[in-house]
């Protein structure tokens, strides 16, 4: 006669995972599978432009840094954009400080055969109901280009991939909780 083995593990898994997604469910436990985390009852973001202090020449370096901060807040999360800082749960700020566009790689021939963008933000993140910024930093942002090939297009790259880096880190520093 033949003995069959169950491989049943009994019902602690199945208790297991209802006792999880009831915890879940009941908002004792928060988890994003996007890595977002924003508080329940907050809803809207004001992001103004940032003053451009830089000194770069280059006139669309806010609305690049505006464009990529809204994209992300808006996109990636469900606050939704506000023009009035009053009607804002969050607040974000800043102005653009520095940018600099200096030789990186030098060739035999002692010309440049590229070229680094770097860009610095000091910016601020502040609920709306809370008195302190829960961050008030600086942050840099940096391309390269090869000078040698179409410069000005090459500079413009650089400098919008260094936006686009400082408002992932920005966007990451604001909402990221792993």
């Amino acid at each position: 006669m033949t003995t069959v083995k169950s491989t049943y593990p009994g019902p602690l898994p199945l208790i297991s995972l209802l006792m999880a997604l009831m915890l879940l469910q009941s908002g004792c436990l928060r988890y994003s599978f996007t890595g977002v985390t924003i508080p329940a009852n907050v809803s809207t973001i004001y992001i103004p432009f940032f003053q451009d202090n830089s000194g770069s020449g280059l006139s669309n370096l806010s609305d690049q840094l505006n464009n990529a901060l809204v994209n992300r807040f808006v996109n990636q999360t469900r606050l939704r954009l506000v023009s009035d800082p009053a009607q804002a749960d969050i607040l974000m700020e800043g102005v653009i400080n520095a940018y600099s566009n200096r030789p990186f790689s030098v060739a035999g021939d002692q010309t440049a055969s590229l070229n680094r963008v770097q860009v610095s933000v000091r910016a601020s993140y502040q609920y709306a109901d809370e008195n302190d910024p829960r961050w008030s930093k600086a942050f840099t942002g940096q391309a390269e280009y090869d000078p040698a090939v179409n410069p000005l297009d090459g500079e413009l790259a650089a400098a919008s991939d260094a936006m686009q880096q400082i408002a992932q880190n920005m966007f990451n520093d604001s909402v990221g909780r792993w």
